[in-house]
């Protein structure tokens, strides 16, 4: 795959937290648009979680794909496909520092969740957890969901502004039944005219997430 199939390819990725070769459990921190990877990053310092290595890439020109995530997905190409290709190789970084998918959690915000939640339904499996705050899966209206695979009980956390600007109140919903469909054990909550934005309930949720893999 070349650069122009695979933007993200070359971007860097920031690490927090504690060495990977120390870590008892890991995190796979996604990006809004616009924001990078210091901004989420932010985000593990309010965790204030022992023995997490945190990874965070970055997106190419801080979009991960250029239109909304409800457009045709091909419309968003190369950049979803190249931003999934991303995540695959962290999560397979982290396997291979002995960090397995039961103890490693997948966040994302906005444009990062909508790409960390499509992540995930397209590599269903039991993982430590699973956060998307203001996101949802990728497509318009009317995409299939025939993902295979089981999340085999995996915790996941969906919050959302329930007037959300970027992201329809019903996507949301939908991706918590696609997800439950497929064996997650799914958390939603919506918070009445909120903004876009991640509030102290979403991080006490995802924090207790992270806790819990000990």
């Amino acid at each position: 795959m070349n650069d122009a199939d695979h933007p993200h390819g070359q971007q860097p990725v920031r690490f927090a937290g504690v060495p990977l070769e120390r870590a008892r459990s890991g995190a796979v921190l996604l990006h809004g648009r616009g924001a990078d990877a210091a901004d989420i990053l932010g985000l593990a310092m309010e965790l204030r979680v022992d023995g997490v290595a945190y990874a965070a890439p970055e997106a190419a020109g801080h979009t991960w794909y250029p239109f909304g995530f409800l457009a045709p997905i091909a419309d968003n190409e190369p950049g979803i496909s190249s931003g999934l290709r991303v995540i695959d190789s962290l999560v397979e970084r982290f396997a291979g520092a002995g960090i397995a998918s039961e103890r490693l959690l997948l966040m994302g915000f906005s444009q990062g969740a909508c790409l960390t939640l499509e992540y995930a339904a397209r590599h269903a499996r039991r993982y430590g957890g699973i956060a998307g705050l203001s996101g949802g899966l990728i497509g318009p209206p009317d995409t299939l969901r025939d993902y295979p695979g089981s999340f085999h009980g995996t915790p996941v956390f969906l919050g959302c502004s329930d007037i959300d600007p970027h992201i329809p109140r019903l996507r949301v919903e939908e991706t918590a039944g696609v997800l439950e469909e497929m064996g997650a054990c799914v958390t939603l909550r919506l918070y009445p005219r909120f903004g876009h934005a991640i509030n102290q309930d979403e991080i006490d949720a995802v924090r207790e997430m992270l806790r819990a893999l000990g």
